[in-house]
């Protein structure tokens, strides 16, 4: 009854190791080594939910009948699992309506912010970026979406089955840049789409509903994202201080006007 319960406990002793080894990692092997993580522990809190819930199912006789055990047996060997079943039966319930809740609403989120942009041909840009961001993008990118709003914001949009991602960005983002530093911005956001971040994190979110412990993974996980994402801006133009400084400005002018929530 001790392999049931350990993947109930093992969370809360795992995952403060991984925290601590993925801050020592590079930035791509700590997120991996957390979603990992993550996924590993998840699966073993709901196969650990699965078998008490079991357990208990099989002292109900209609079920040890079909399985030619002996109830007065099972009873004997464990007589608390009627009690733990009903627990992790009831668990599994609310679990799966949070993962319900959790897909339907990143669904909602992701549809509204599609059905924000052009549904059959891209904003084209300001004119006054218009020369800069063509020398920025090459065939085979995501497709750029450049929304004419003097509020400053970027962001990576992932696709589905039947559609790339895009990167979004606004006219007041690009305003507040310059060039290498636009181009460092695009690098980071197709960064997250290449790397399909946007299983990470909903890996994590689901994760979160399944135990406690799984919640102080999910904002280590987010910030190695961006570690990661930043390291492949600064690879590709080549300029960690441009990378830096392009970060920092987009956030500094993401700041000054927010979206609203």
């Amino acid at each position: 009854m001790l392999a049931v319960w350990a993947p109930l406990l093992l969370p809360f002793l795992a995952a403060p190791l991984a925290r601590r080894l993925a801050d020592a990692l590079p930035p791509r092997a700590a997120a991996r080594t957390l979603a990992g993580t993550t996924a590993v522990l998840a699966l073993g809190t709901l196969c650990s939910l699965g078998l008490l819930a079991v357990a208990g199912l099989l002292q109900l006789p209609p079920v040890a009948a079909v399985g030619h055990l002996s109830v007065p047996w099972l009873t004997a060997a464990a007589p608390s699992a009627p009690f733990a079943a009903v627990a992790a039966g009831l668990a599994l319930v609310v679990l799966t309506a949070l993962a319900v809740r959790t897909a339907r609403r990143r669904r909602r989120d992701l549809r509204t912010a599609r059905a924000a942009l052009p549904q059959h041909a891209p904003v084209r840009p300001p004119r006054s970026p218009r020369t800069l961001l063509a020398s920025l993008l090459h065939p085979g990118e995501p497709p750029l979406d450049v929304l004419d709003d003097d509020r400053a914001d970027a962001f990576a949009l992932p696709g589905h089955l039947h559609e790339p991602g895009r990167i979004v960005v606004t006219s007041g983002m690009l305003r507040a840049l310059d060039g290498p530093e636009r181009a460092a911005l695009l690098a980071h956001e197709r960064a997250h789409l290449t790397a399909r971040h946007h299983l990470y994190l909903a890996l994590a979110e689901h994760a979160a509903h399944l135990h406690p412990a799984l919640r102080t993974l999910r904002s280590p996980l987010g910030y190695h994202l961006e570690r990661w994402a930043d390291e492949a801006a600064a690879a590709h133009v080549g300029d960690r201080t441009v990378t830096a400084r392009a970060v920092g400005r987009a956030a500094l002018a993401a700041s000054r006007a927010p979206w609203p929530a």
